[in-house]
């Protein structure tokens, strides 16, 4: 037989199910990535377990996000994590050291290996030839723990590459480019894996930028080839030895196909508010900005900063623009050091920030209110940038670092001036002091926990009722992003480990009642949801299930869900529903108050259930997509319970 990239990856990792699309398959994982948004749950959930070392080849916990220390929390929180990193045998990667998914390329990811990450863009490391997955906090600790990961089998869609990048376009502009086409659904339930003549075109780094942001097509996961590219790569980081070759097999056959010729791409940018809104730079050029800003894992590589500071080289930014720079590593930040890259950002009248996530993810640098403000980050949901009424557009350096000279949105082939031929460092430094490797096992168990006083533990969940009657308190409407169910940024997430306080902010961008009303009926059963398409896109944070969950959320009823929010909603006893008949949508209004019958047994006898409308007329049908695994999870209130039980 003959297997295409993704196939021969899942085949040498499956311990159970069969890969045919849809059924539930579970994979060994070889390593993990936690970052301190969604780490310190994990660390919680890990003590939890009584883990006494983590089972994987190579698990990382990265401090990215919460990096601004206006006060003691997000340090308290820094110091558990490094003590939970030394007691459960992880690498631990410091404040400054850079954003997860650079760095794991650079220093610990391997071709032929799964990664799961407690990050939706964990798919960015499938640039280096892995099944790179994302997925919530709790799912990652039972990897650690040496529990196989259980997901749906994807269908593999094949996009061919042909063709070379022309000048002022870059690997940015191909992601945007198969945005435009799909928009945010188009990759849901599907791995994409690229090939082709044209991949020789691009380097690791360019890989990079269009695996990261296969999450905002919804997809499981992002493949490329570990060719000799990939090869040159590691030898670049010191690490020649990790490398294999694997590229799929003569006639290998794909789900589904897609061909772009990169010859034919032109600079590209996604208006507001989505990834999927997406049109050529030509065609709203001219629009005034305030903002422009580099960096984060959209655009990490030494490349996409060289790029855009030669472009500025020996110029000034128009008058009142902020132009923001977002190192993406430690280590390649002093490359560009050396270059003389940061001098030339200085001198043009750029604003230089620390080595990490920081505006991606509302962690500083929010735009004023309604100016718009172009990004080279993957995402642009509202008020993800930690301004309610932003105005953020998703682009390539080329186009923010154009736009930062004018002042406006331009194509940067209108700047009639000759292109950067940038040259990556022969020998890159290597920088290895802000990764503090494991302990030994024997030395690992003589570690104590450091917990500050923000943290607090995951508070008890009741088992699956077998009646239920609850209020939809909310009624949403189609691509309700994580951000808008639980925002990240600088005012939020340094509660992340304190659950009762980050439940206050759940649903608040939609409706500020939201916490109030849920807390008001709480004890008396709880509530449910209603919501339209792709509900709960974007990032992976398992809060935006765990926080509504706390609250009394019991039901989710929607059009469809995105994976990785239905897993955690699953994880954490919400049971997810979705319609049968996606008209009966229509019937449903907030405050109806839906009625659920000898609930157990209709779970377990098959995948439709009814629900009524208490006071009218109206019965709808609703499916489940529970495996029977995930059948057990359920009726025991989520996965710690499960857990709990089984070790009894």
């Amino acid at each position: 037989m003959v297997f295409n990239v993704s196939q021969k990856l899942i085949k040498d990792h499956l311990v159970s199910g069969e890969m045919k699309p849809g059924q539930e398959i579970g994979l060994k994982i070889d390593q993990t990535l936690t970052q301190d948004a969604t780490g310190t749950m994990v660390m919680l959930e890990l003590e939890a377990m009584k883990l006494d070392y983590a089972k994987t080849e190579a698990s990382a916990q990265y401090v990215d996000h919460n990096i601004i220390q206006e006060d003691s929390k997000n340090p308290d929180d820094h110091l558990f994590l490094q003590s939970a990193t030394k007691r459960f045998g992880l690498y631990f990667s410091r404040p400054g050291n850079g954003v997860s998914h650079p760095v794991h390329m650079q220093r610990l990811a391997k071709p032929g290996k799964t990664l799961l990450g407690s990050d939706s863009h964990t798919c960015a490391n499938g640039c280096m030839g892995m099944l790179a997955m994302g997925a919530g906090g709790i799912d990652v600790a039972m990897a650690i723990a040496g529990e196989p990961f259980y997901v749906k089998m994807p269908k593999i869609w094949g996009i061919k590459l042909s063709g070379e990048l022309s000048d002022w376009v870059s690997a940015k502009d191909v992601i945007l480019e198969l945005l435009r086409r799909f928009d945010v659904k188009g990759g849901v339930g599907k791995i994409i894996e690229y090939y082709g003549p044209g991949l020789k075109n691009l380097s690791a780094m360019d890989r990079h930028v269009i695996a990261n942001m296969g999450a905002e097509l919804g997809a499981t996961g992002t493949v490329f080839p570990s060719d000799e590219e990939i090869k040159r790569f590691l030898k670049s980081q010191g690490r020649e030895e990790d490398w294999i070759e694997l590229v799929a097999d003569d006639g290998a056959e794909y789900d589904l196909h897609e061909e772009i010729n990169l010859s034919e791409i032109v600079p590209m940018i996604a208006k507001p508010s989505s990834p999927g809104n997406v049109v050529p730079v030509q065609e709203i050029s001219g629009e005034p900005i305030y903002q422009s800003y580099i960096g984060s894992s959209a655009n990490p590589g030494y490349r996409d900063f060289a790029v855009a500071a030669e472009m500025v080289k020996g110029k000034k930014i128009a008058k009142g623009i902020s132009f923001d720079i977002n190192p993406t590593s430690r280590q390649m930040l002093t490359d560009l050091v050396k270059d003389g890259h940061i001098a030339s950002f200085l001198s043009a009248g750029a604003r230089l920030h620390q080595a990490g996530c920081n505006g991606c993810i509302g962690m500083g640098q929010a735009p004023a209110t309604g100016r718009n403000s172009l990004r080279t980050t993957p995402r642009n949901f509202p008020g993800r940038s930690g301004t309610r009424e932003d105005s953020v557009f998703l682009c390539s350096p080329e186009t923010a670092s154009a736009s930062a000279l004018t002042g406006k949105i331009t194509d940067p082939r209108e700047l009639k001036v000759n292109y950067p031929k940038i040259k990556e460092p022969e020998q890159p430094t290597i920088d290895i002091d802000l990764l503090d490797a494991p302990l030994s096992p024997e030395e690992a168990q003589k570690v104590e926990l450091v917990k500050g006083p923000n943290i607090a533990s995951i508070p008890d969940m009741d088992d699956l009722p077998d009646e239920l009657e609850l209020p939809i308190l909310l009624k949403m409407e189609d691509n309700i992003s994580t951000d808008e169910i639980l925002a990240g940024g600088a005012r939020v997430l340094p509660y992340r480990s304190n659950l009762p306080e980050i439940s206050k902010f759940a649903f608040e961008l939609i409706d500020e009642t939201y916490y109030d009303r849920a807390m008001k009926i709480r004890e008396n059963g709880g509530h449910a949801i209603v919501g339209g398409y792709n509900y709960g896109q974007g990032s992976s944070r398992e809060h935006a299930a765990l926080a509504p969950r706390s609250l009394g959320l019991r039901v989710a009823l929607v059009k469809d869900f995105a994976r990785i929010h239905w897993q955690n909603l699953v994880n954490f006893g919400v049971l997810p529903l979705t319609f049968s008949n996606e008209n009966d949508y229509d019937q449903l209004e907030q405050g109806d108050i839906i009625q659920l019958s000898d609930l157990k047994n209709q779970i377990k006898q098959g995948n439709e259930l009814t629900i009524k409308i208490k006071g009218k007329e109206l019965a709808i049908k609703v499916h489940h997509s529970l495996s029977e695994r995930q059948i057990e999870i359920m009726l025991k209130g989520g996965l710690i319970n499960w857990v709990k039980d089984r070790h009894k």
